[in-house]
């Protein structure tokens, strides 16, 4: 019998940079090469001009009177402006509070008050968001929170005027004080339940992981990235930004938050290698009318993570985007967030049935969620995840960082996996999102693949909701490939029977028209079930 733990071995060592000095070293080795370029402003830098922009901005925040471990909030969409505070806050060792941009005054104000943030760095507006109008309301509530400075206003430039004055050797001065074992980032993961915790992450952490993520895509100083997934989230910032900068890649901006047309528009223009997304974004993007016009010959690998990848969107992603070393990863926050990821040279089974093996120096296992005994491989239970990449902690709140991480240091993911015999990890659901009817356990992610084959069904998703008799039925939510020829409820069933286990057959059928969503592009199964469980 093979235990369900396996750990990541490799050749290539841990990096034991801080932020700051990784980036010195790749500006040293490309100069020349482009880092940033933000589509929508027009604006583009290389190496060198991106590492200078840095360091001016760093010398502001050390002129503002920033100290080692201040909290430095970012509540802002995707722009070049949030790349540099995100590498300026980690030179002079503030900590970065990434915010949410949907939250509204209720969330900010409790993420800005919990971190104790003392300086925001935040956009004016954004689909109807009047983030200066937010500020406003929350600022008397928030005494720890001296100052605001919004992009794309004359005070973004006045502040960073503030460098001119502060010399490189105190700028030198403070780098020396910083280890990369230092807390660098907090981001708020949200909670189903009660207010969102904040994941606190290191140097160590988050530029160890987007390192090795890069590696696994094989990414060089070749390499554009093209990135509409936000910043706020570790998608971003660090599968994206600092995947790229480890390696002397470019970091692409195509629009401020997701468009799939700006995307495809971005990866033309810039010639981008890579693409990133949740499998939602890439759905929309082939179904864009005009997706045949765009020229996608270039790119060759990306990365699809948040949720299961249909094998079908799978297919068209590699033969119609390209994207043949297209890899898929698994992680969470609180492993800052990639700690399983499939290799460019996986078949399309193991890119859609699993989520991958473990990355190098990382340590994966799957136990029985009641006992926390290592389960045999081809089991279900709860996976855990132990290494580099586990979160120093939930800001502030010791109890739930203990409730989070156990005693040997394992972080616990909620989150229902198999691991096969040769190492590779299917997940089968939240343990929270399991149905249970009738005694039977119902993981959806299986009832969700079988269904994407149905020729009426553009995507679906599977919840359980309430049921008096068996305690929980299935619902199918689904969204119809046309509209005008909806699904019905009796067709459904039809295709599933003789096909699925009567228990795993949808008792309810939901149509719907889209798929309520967090701003990193995660489905909302919690809403699904409350909205449409009664």
């Amino acid at each position: 019998m093979t235990l369900s733990y396996t750990h990541g071995t490799g050749g290539t060592a841990l990096l034991g940079d801080t932020i700051g000095a990784n980036l010195a070293r790749t500006a040293a080795m490309w100069p020349e090469r482009e880092a940033l370029v933000d589509v929508p402003a027009g604006l583009r830098w290389t190496y060198a001009e991106f590492a200078a922009d840095v360091e001016r901005l760093a010398c502001a925040l050390l002129a503002s009177g920033v100290a080692k471990g201040d909290r430095v909030g970012v509540w802002a969409v995707n722009r070049a402006e949030w790349v540099l505070v995100q590498y300026a806050t980690a030179q002079v060792g503030a900590i970065m509070v990434n915010v949410n941009p949907a939250y509204r005054t209720h969330e900010v104000e409790y993420v800005l008050r919990q971190a104790g943030v003392s300086l925001l760095f935040a956009s004016t507006e954004h689909k109807g968001s009047d983030y200066r109008a937010m500020v406003d309301e929350v600022r008397p509530k928030l005494p720890e929170l001296r100052r605001t400075v919004y992009f794309g206003e004359p005070g973004w430039e006045e502040f960073t005027a503030l460098g001119a004055d502060v010399s490189a050797q105190r700028l030198r001065a403070r780098e020396a004080e910083l280890s990369c074992d230092d807390p660098i980032n907090i981001q708020y993961t949200s909670g189903t339940t009660g207010f969102p915790k904040g994941a606190t992450l290191s140097h160590h952490n988050i530029l160890n992981n987007g390192f090795f993520v890069g590696e696994l895509v094989a990414y060089t100083e070749q390499d554009r990235i093209c990135v509409p997934v936000p910043f706020y989230h570790c998608f971003g910032m660090v599968m994206g930004n600092l995947a790229a900068t480890s390696h002397g890649a470019c970091i692409v901006i195509p629009a401020p938050s997701f468009e799939p047309g700006a995307s495809l528009e971005a990866v033309q223009r810039e010639r981008c290698t890579s693409l990133y997304g949740v499998p939602t974004m890439f759905i929309a993007e082939l179904n864009l009318p005009e997706f045949a016009e765009y020229d996608l010959s270039t790119l060759r690998t990306g990365i699809m993570a948040g949720s299961p990848c249909p094998v079908e969107v799978m297919k068209r992603v590699v033969a119609e985007m390209h994207m043949a070393e297209v890899s898929i990863c698994y992680g969470m926050t609180e492993t800052s967030p990639v700690s399983l990821q499939t290799r460019v040279e996986d078949d399309l089974e193991h890119r859609t049935g699993t989520v991958g093996r473990v990355l190098p120096h990382l340590e994966v296992k799957v136990v029985d969620p009641a006992t926390g005994v290592t389960l045999p491989r081809g089991e279900a239970g709860e996976l855990c995840t132990r290494g580099y990449s586990v979160m120093l902690g939930y800001w502030e709140e010791p109890e739930k960082s203990a409730e989070a991480i156990d005693t040997g240091r394992w972080m616990h993911t909620g989150d229902l996996a198999v691991m096969r015999e040769d190492g590779y990890v299917e997940i089968v659901g939240r343990i929270k999102d399991m149905i249970i009817r009738g005694g039977e356990n119902i993981y959806p992610r299986e009832i969700e693949e079988f269904l994407y084959a149905h020729p009426k069904i553009r995507d679906v998703q599977v919840v359980g909701v309430p049921h008096e008799r068996y305690g929980e039925e299935v619902l199918a939510c689904v969204i119809p490939l046309d509209p005008a020829d909806p699904l019905t409820l009796d067709e459904l069933r039809a295709f599933c029977r003789d096909r699925l286990a009567h228990y795993k057959i949808p008792s309810r059928l939901q149509l719907l028209d889209a798929f309520p969503m967090t701003v990193s592009g995660k489905i909302r199964k919690v809403e699904l079930r409350r909205s449409h469980g009664s």
